[in-house]
């Protein structure tokens, strides 16, 4: 998390705020299964943008394919939801999650350099540092990410990671409060 600071030229502690508020600070399972979250609108317009009949496969599945948000089973029950999803489209499903330590969403990999979302949801199964790489990428690749990120904008850093329903869940709020929670730790510890 140091390095990953270092890398972005931001205080440590917002590194942890964003671990701590994306995962609870845990990038596995028990079971040793990366954290996600399969988010079902999203899988619904990766399957409509493959020319596949969502809106139909919706009314079947609406815990799975919806154009709403929604529908979360939570820990490891997520991964019920996927293999539904894969059951359908393997791409499109791996591309609908949020993987690992900072959640980041597995349709950006192709941004992140990866050859295709197999690339990078194998990284993301490895380890808690290929997660973290992942995190590191992401934000040097997104320049309002990086600046909000920068200058502790929690609003303008939730609304570019979380998408625009950051509000209703806090995200900005909980990401200043881990934030001042972790920088005052860190001073206390030097």
């Amino acid at each position: 998390i140091v390095a990953a600071a270092k890398a972005l030229d931001v205080p440590v502690a917002a590194v942890m705020a964003v671990n701590e508020v994306e995962s609870r600070g845990l990038g596995f399972l028990k079971d040793w299964r990366p954290v996600i979250l399969f988010e079902r609108h999203v899988f619904y317009k990766q399957l409509a943008s493959r020319k596949i009949d969502a809106r139909s496969l919706g009314n079947k599945y609406p815990g799975i394919i919806n154009q709403k948000r929604g529908g979360y089973a939570g820990g490891s029950a997520e991964y019920m939801r996927l293999s539904v999803a894969v059951s359908i489209n393997q791409e499109a499903a791996y591309e609908s999650c949020s993987w690992g330590l900072f959640q980041i969403m597995g349709f950006h990999w192709e941004s992140l350099g990866y050859p295709n979302v197999l690339a990078f949801v194998k990284d993301q199964q490895e380890n808690e540092a290929k997660q973290l790489q992942t995190f590191v990428k992401f934000i040097q690749n997104d320049d309002v990410l990086l600046k909000a990120l920068r200058s502790q904008d929690w609003e303008a850093f939730a609304q570019r990671y979380n998408g625009p329903a950051y509000a209703e869940s806090l995200y900005d709020v909980k990401l200043a409060r881990a934030y001042s929670k972790h920088q005052a730790e860190l001073k206390e510890a030097a």
